[in-house]
C-alpha cells in the first residue's frame, strides 16, 4: 500500500478506507519504474473500496464514477462503459486493467520441478533476450532485470523466471515455458523458487496478470501467491492506438 500510494499520490491509509477516495495525481519519485506519463487516472483497490488519482481536468468525472458504482464494480463492463463515454470526448480511454499479486508467507516454498533449476545473475541473462522469453525479462529495461531462475532439460532451457527492480523494495517476477513443455509444474517451480531468493535478498516479490488469464493467475496462486490489488489506468486514446498499431 506505501508503494501504491507512492505511485498515484494518495496516502497508504487511503486504501484501508470504507469509502471510495478520489484525489490528484500524482507520479512520486519512487513510483514502479515502468509508469509512464501522460497518465489521465489509475484506479487501485485492495479491495476495500476505490481510490482513483486523476488529473484536473477529469476530476468530476471520475469522482461521480466512483460514487455511482460499488467500488468492486468500477472495474467491470458495462460500467466501464459509462466511464469512457465521458472520458473519449476528452481525448482518454480506459487502457489497462491488472490483477497483482503478494506472496503469502505461510504458503511460499520453492516448489520441485521435473528439470534441472539453476539461478542465472544478472551476467547470465544478457543473452537470453529473446521472444520465447519476453514475459521473464524486459528488453526495454534490462537495467532493471535483476537475477532469474531457470529450468533445464540437459543443456536447453525450457522455462526461465526473472525479476525486475521496478520498485526500491518491490520485485516483479515474469515467466515464460516453452509451450512443448508447458502443463508440468516448471512455471510454478522456477516461480516460487525466484520469489523466496527475492526475499532473501530483502525485497518483496510481485506478481502481476490480466484478470482473464487464467493460466498466469493458476501459476500465481500455485506459487503462493495470493491476488491483493487490482489497478484501472487511463491514458490517451491515442496511446491506446498506437498500442493496436493504430494512428488517428
Amino acid at each position: 500500500m506505501d508503494q501504491s500510494a507512492e505511485d498515484i499520490g494518495c496516502n497508504a491509509e487511503d486504501f484501508l478506507s470504507d469509502r471510495s477516495i478520489v484525489v490528484p495525481f500524482r507520479l512520486g519519485s519512487n513510483a514502479k519504474k515502468y509508469y509512464r506519463l501522460p497518465i489521465g487516472c489509475d484506479l487501485v483497490s485492495y479491495g476495500n473500496n476505490v481510490v482513483a488519482a486523476c488529473t484536473d481536468e477529469y476530476f468530476d468525472i471520475v469522482r461521480s464514477y466512483v460514487n455511482r458504482f460499488d467500488f468492486y464494480h468500477c472495474f467491470e463492463t458495462p460500467n466501464m462503459r459509462w466511464l469512457n463515454q465521458r472520458l473519449e470526448p476528452l481525448g482518454q480511454t480506459v487502457c489497462f486493467m491488472a490483477e497483482y499479486f503478494l506472496p503469502d508467507a505461510d504458503r511460499l516454498t520453492a516448489l520441485p520441478c521435473p528439470y534441472e533449476t539453476r539461478l542465472l545473475e544478472k551476467t547470465d541473462l544478457e543473452e537470453l533476450y529473446l521472444p520465447e522469453w519476453s514475459n521473464a525479462l524486459c528488453s526495454d529495461r534490462k537495467h532493471l532485470d535483476m537475477f532469474g531462475v531457470g529450468a533445464y532439460d540437459g543443456g536447453k532451457l525450457v522455462g526461465l523466471s526473472g525479476c525486475s527492480a521496478d520498485a526500491d523494495e518491490m520485485w516483479q517476477i515474469g515467466v515464460d515455458v516453452l509451450p512443448e513443455y508447458r502443463k508440468n509444474g516448471i512455471a510454478a517451480a522456477v516461480t516460487s523458487r525466484l520469489a523466496a531468493e527475492i526475499i532473501d535478498r530483502g525485497k518483496v516479490p510481485f506478481y502481476c496478470s490480466a484478470w482473464s488469464n487464467i493460466r498466469s493467475v493458476r501459476n500465481a496462486i500455485r506459487s503462493g501467491f495470493f491476488p491483493a490489488w487490482v489497478e484501472m489506468t487511463v491514458k490517451p486514446i491515442s496511446k491506446a492506438d498506437d498500442m493496436n498499431g493504430e494512428h488517428r
